[in-house]
């Protein structure tokens, strides 16, 4: 491992160039045009100046395309997962892309942002740092606050609906054909109203603004969404049974979803409501269903049960933009210890390890069919690596992994005497 090239995060962010700001609005423009989406100015955003911060919520390609848009003719700096940039690492940095490894500690960053609010331009920040799983909010880190005060620039909001039940996470395989998508794009703070709030009000506020719901957007709405395979794809997210609470036995096809186990099935309608097909309607809602799978993990972890086990996974690392490294094969355990990865290496007759503790990590980045060819993954990321985790010939699903991993955070939290506040990690 030590062999490979790491990637260059001294770097200054680069200014997005002009000439190829053609080529942006051509890769934006289709996706605009195609979804419509009516976007509500809000507080006098239209007339803000930059410098100033831009937070998005985040749910598909989708969200870049009109985040760009709102911009119309801003330099944006967007901060980007390192695996967006393989294979275009010089083309991203020339569009003001900045890199940066999910759920790490980059002080690194906010010299960055820095840098590119000292020019003038916006930094556009996914604070939630995936896409959401099933179109509802993901935990915001509490260090935002603190980053807002430090930089006292106005700040702006775009809140996006649509995106997610169009192309949901746990199916990306094909667009679901929305009629339109919306959007509200708002001035959020001034810097006179950052001056009189403490870091902690500012995440209150956050934490509101950032509340959103796309699948209540779709059935408020009446968004028809007639798309014959419109459920494929989320067993992923619905991994447990609500009628007879088995795991990992849960199977969708076209518009219906269905247990293994006990043979009950759910039709998942045009408007994205849920209903059974026999017996009573568990959840109509898909986020109610996700939440309810969150508490029954809560429940796990607060009583010491959580753990996958010891699971055979194999291991591909991404120290770089080139491309992956296969590390072959390895175990991973997941507990109330955090993650633990072991590779083995046969002809050596040695290991490479990593070992993530709870207090270390409040999410976790997965995928879904990650590449299509190899399956589900996690990955785990440290200063200088990513690894991208992929359990096989086991009972597992990424999503209940990702839930344990916020809710062993948490509970560590409350062990500590240390606050736990709604929304925030």
């Amino acid at each position: 491992m030590q062999k490979f090239k790491r990637f260059d995060f001294r770097e200054e962010p680069r200014r997005f160039k002009w000439y190829l700001r053609p080529v942006a609005a051509l890769i934006a423009s289709p996706a605009i045009h195609k979804y419509k989406p009516r976007i509500q100015y809000i507080g006098g955003v239209e007339n803000l100046n930059a410098p100033f911060l831009l937070l998005c919520n985040h749910n598909a390609f989708l969200d870049i395309s009109v985040a760009y848009s709102v911009l119309k003719g801003k330099n944006p700096n967007f901060i980007v997962a390192i695996d967006g940039f393989i294979g275009r690492e010089q083309l991203l940095r020339n569009v003001g892309c900045i890199c940066k490894r999910k759920f790490t500690n980059d002080i690194g960053i906010i010299r960055k942002i820095r840098t590119v609010l000292g020019r003038g331009d916006v930094p556009i920040i996914y604070p939630e740092a995936r896409y959401s799983l099933c179109g509802t909010t993901a935990v915001l880190p509490e260090s935002l606050g603190k980053m807002i005060k430090m930089f006292k620039v106005p700040v702006a909001t775009l809140m996006c609906h649509g995106h997610h039940v169009n192309s949901p996470f746990w199916d990306t395989s094909h667009e679901r054909g929305v009629p339109y998508t919306e959007a509200e794009y708002a001035l959020f703070l001034t810097p006179e109203q950052i001056d009189e709030l403490s870091a902690d009000e500012i995440n209150e506020r956050l934490v509101k603004a950032f509340q959103y719901d796309d699948f209540a957007w779709q059935r408020d709405n009446k968004i028809r969404i007639a798309d014959p395979k419109r459920a494929d794809g989320l067993d992923k997210v619905l991994y447990q049974c609500p009628a007879c609470k088995t795991e990992y036995r849960m199977r969708s096809e076209g518009a219906r979803l269905q247990c293994t186990s006990c043979g009950k099935s759910w039709f998942m309608d045009e408007y994205g409501c849920l209903a059974a097909e026999q017996g009573e309607t568990e959840f109509s809602h898909i986020p109610d269903w996700y939440e309810w799978e969150r508490e029954n993990v809560r429940q796990e972890v607060i009583t010491g049960r959580y753990t996958t086990g010891k699971m055979p996974v194999r291991v591909r690392s991404l120290p770089n933009t080139k491309r992956f490294i296969d590390l072959g094969e390895g175990e991973m355990c997941h507990d109330s210890e955090g993650f633990y990865v072991r590779i083995f290496d046969t002809e050596k007759s040695d290991t490479t390890e990593i070992h993530l503790k709870v207090p270390e990590t409040y999410s976790v980045h997965i995928e879904y069919r990650y590449l299509f060819k190899f399956g589900d993954c996690v990955d785990l990321n440290t200063r200088d690596d990513t690894w991208y985790i992929y359990p096989h010939d086991c009972d597992f699903a990424v999503t209940k992994m990702a839930l344990a991993t916020e809710e062993l955070y948490f509970e560590d939290r409350r062990k500590k005497g240390k606050p736990v506040k709604a929304g925030l990690a």
